[in-house]
């Protein structure tokens, strides 16, 4: 089961700024959609809440595919940060010394392949950082000041 943290810098959450939610989850598939479920619930009042849960399955699922499995004990976490007009949506994986994640050019009968490419679509910036001990995949989408969740 997924366990769930809230994280901030501030004891008092109505005046903490930015805000943090953080979820670490096995590296088992039906995690991903814990954690699409888990990422739509915290930005419920947000108009971008369908993009930053498509955001995390595809990187989840990268993830998963690429790093994390419950057999070798893996996870994988994500943190979602809210500040005035900026929501930052990361996923971290155990790395794998194979290759960093890139954007793929497959063919039009490809599986798979298309997922950072879809980030890279929905985010204002995306960002990749670490190595083959852990890497982070951070995805920043632009909301306006008036639509933060005031939870």
């Amino acid at each position: 089961m997924a366990a769930y943290q809230r994280k901030g810098t501030c004891m008092d959450e109505y005046t903490s700024s930015p805000r943090v939610w953080g979820l670490s989850c096995p590296g088992c598939p039906e995690e991903i959609s814990r954690a699409r479920r888990w990422v739509s619930e915290i930005l419920r009042e947000t108009p971008c809440a369908d993009d930053a849960a498509l955001i995390v399955s595809e990187l989840g699922t990268n993830a998963l595919r690429h790093t994390a499995s419950a057999d070798a004990g893996g996870t994988f976490q994500v943190t979602v940060t809210v500040s005035p007009g900026t929501l930052t949506v990361a996923v971290t994986d155990e790395g794998t010394k194979l290759h960093s994640p890139e954007v793929q050019q497959p063919g039009p009968d490809a599986t798979h392949g298309r997922g950072l490419d879809i980030v890279h679509v929905l985010a204002h910036q995306v960002a990749i950082t670490g190595d083959h001990l852990g890497r982070t995949v951070t995805a920043v989408l632009q909301i306006p000041h008036q639509e933060i969740p005031a939870q």
